[in-house]
């Protein structure tokens, strides 16, 4: 019985049987604190627990999942390469959007950090919170900061992100999907994105865009603009 509950086969169940039970709930009660991932995180988490499962041994026996994420991301690349005519003439103006959205992201984090006295190791560990999780992680464990603490952080902004923006969008008039799919990905990364694909295929193929760019630009910055703000503070 321990050698089946600590399988691949009982961690795959477990994590898909997780997401589709959340997801139904979601779907009847629609509530944001619902949301599928937090309570697939919620229910996991008291199945571990309740059957003595260690996080090593979940992490081991859920590797594929993990592996998945992989074809995952290239499958948004060919969501973004269907809609390549979207692109053409846009390019400058993507790119522009989503280098200051990443900029923004970090800059407002420190200044809020700083405004509220906040522990310089816990502005690192927030800088990189718009960015998917294991660069967030990265990020956040080569300046010093705490990425466990990091990967909690991320998966709050990006369902904040994901169930704020469609409101955020029809309160500002927000109707172009180019605009949408910036928006989601640069500041929700993964989460938002997939809030982006259920909106339209337009919208999810430029947030897909959006949290590689994002990604990149803010492992670039993030520790530049820290120096900076070292230097003045």
């Amino acid at each position: 019985m321990t050698q089946l509950l600590h399988s691949d086969l009982f961690m795959l169940f477990l994590v898909l049987g997780a997401y589709l039970l959340s997801s139904q709930l979601y779907l009847r009660c629609r509530f944001p604190l619902f949301h599928p991932l937090l309570v697939s995180i919620a229910l996991i988490i008291v199945v571990l627990k309740g059957l003595n499962i260690n996080y090593e041994s979940f992490k081991e026996g859920s590797r594929f999942i993990n592996f998945l994420l992989g074809p995952a991301v290239v499958a948004l690349g060919y969501v973004l390469f269907e809609q390549l005519k979207y692109l053409r003439g846009n390019v400058i103006p993507v790119l522009t959007s989503i280098t200051l959205g990443s900029i923004i992201g970090v800059i407002s984090v420190l200044a809020i950090a700083h405004w509220m006295n906040v522990d310089k190791i816990l502005m690192v560990t927030l800088m990189p919170k718009s960015t998917t999780t294991p660069i967030a992680m990265e990020i956040a464990r080569n300046m010093g900061g705490i990425p466990a603490l990091t990967a909690v952080v991320v998966v709050v902004v990006g369902i904040f992100g994901g169930v704020v923006a469609p409101y955020l969008f029809k309160i500002f008039g927000i109707e172009d999907p180019i605009a949408k799919g910036l928006a989601m990905g640069t500041a929700a990364h993964g989460v938002g994105t997939a809030a982006a694909m259920q909106i339209g295929v337009i919208e999810g193929a430029f947030s897909g865009l959006a949290i590689g760019l994002t990604g990149v630009i803010t492992a670039l910055i993030s520790p530049f603009i820290f120096e900076a703000y070292k230097l003045f503070f």
